[in-house]
């Protein structure tokens, strides 16, 4: 009986290997959730761009009006901007008929072409233009993780680009706010202020949970001349660019409070001869230590602003 009962636990171990195997890759669900009345935020992961979150790895906002959804920010491919796409109709039948990019960040803007096809206006500042062009093969080159699930897409340059640094959009008495101080994170970085909810969608202007990055194309000063609309709005709710909806308490001490540390800390290296490597290690983070990936990526910023505090 020994010999059978094996030869059975053998077939079934591996019928569940087998099975378990064709089982599908996990994927990201795209889901809106309700912030303030007709303002709804989906909460992306905070860790970096995997097959499994599909370059996801940020917040993306929806405002519905009486003549019209809008969406900000179109994701990172093609294909999640259809999934977008789907979880928008779940919330309203209200036609989708504006995608506002918040800055040039791949997940910001590289959906723009699924929302194209569709006839559905995209929008950003002209301040983006310019690294959209320059960084968009580097960044279809950082999403090759995602494999098939790339498949698709091809970075679509946003069919308006507005000029002025306050801009308002009237959406059927929803007023939207466009307001941009030469970008932070990337030089398009705009906020998206609704006045009459009191809701902030900062893009990748506001960091909290996990600590913000800094890009060769990133500016610490203007970073902070963006932050401080924030200061002067006092917005009530911030859907931040990456982390859960928060409050300006929270937001000037997880992304405010270490762009200042930083700079100082830089810029008095800087002004002593300090060595790079020497200022970088002297660096208190301290502070910041909380924040997820802070370990690896403090020193990484420390670098990065001393060279900028150097440049300036």
């Amino acid at each position: 009986m020994i010999k059978p009962f094996t030869a059975l636990a053998t077939t079934a171990a591996t019928l569940l290997a087998t099975s378990l195997l064709a089982l599908p890759a996990w994927a990201v669900d795209v889901a809106f959730k309700p912030v303030a009345e007709g303002v709804y935020a989906y909460i992306g992961d905070i860790e970096g761009r995997t097959y499994d979150n599909e370059g996801l790895n940020a917040n993306i906002g929806l405002v519905v009006t009486p003549v019209g959804a809008v969406l900000i920010d179109s994701g990172s491919s093609y294909q999640v901007a259809a999934k977008i796409h789907e979880a928008v109709k779940k919330v309203t039948t209200q036609p989708l008929k504006l995608v506002i990019n918040s800055g040039d960040q791949d997940h910001r803007w590289l959906g723009n072409g699924y929302f194209t096809e569709k006839g559905i206006e995209t929008l950003a500042h002209a301040d983006a233009q310019a690294d959209m062009q320059a960084r968009s093969g580097e960044q279809m080159d950082g999403l090759k993780v995602l494999k098939e699930r790339l498949d698709g897409t091809r970075p679509t340059l946003p069919a308006r680009f507005v000029k002025a640094q306050d801009s308002t959009i009237d959406m059927g008495g929803v007023l939207i706010e466009l307001k941009h101080r030469q970008g932070g994170h990337t030089p398009g970085d705009t906020l998206v202020w609704l006045p009459q909810k009191n809701v902030l969608f900062s893009g990748d202007v506001v960091y909290v949970d996990r600590v913000l990055g800094l890009h060769p194309v990133s500016r610490t000063k203007t970073w902070l001349d963006s932050f401080a609309v924030i200061d002067q709005l006092k917005p009530k709710i911030i859907v931040p660019g990456h982390g859960q909806v928060t409050n300006l308490a929270t937001a000037q001490a997880h992304t405010r409070d270490l762009l200042l540390a930083l700079r100082a800390h830089m810029k008095k290296a800087v002004d002593e001869g300090v060595d790079i490597s020497a200022a970088v290690k002297a660096f208190n983070g301290k502070p910041f230590a909380h924040l997820k990936h802070a370990d690896v990526w403090l020193p990484q910023l420390a670098n990065q602003t001393y060279l900028e505090m150097e440049r300036e």
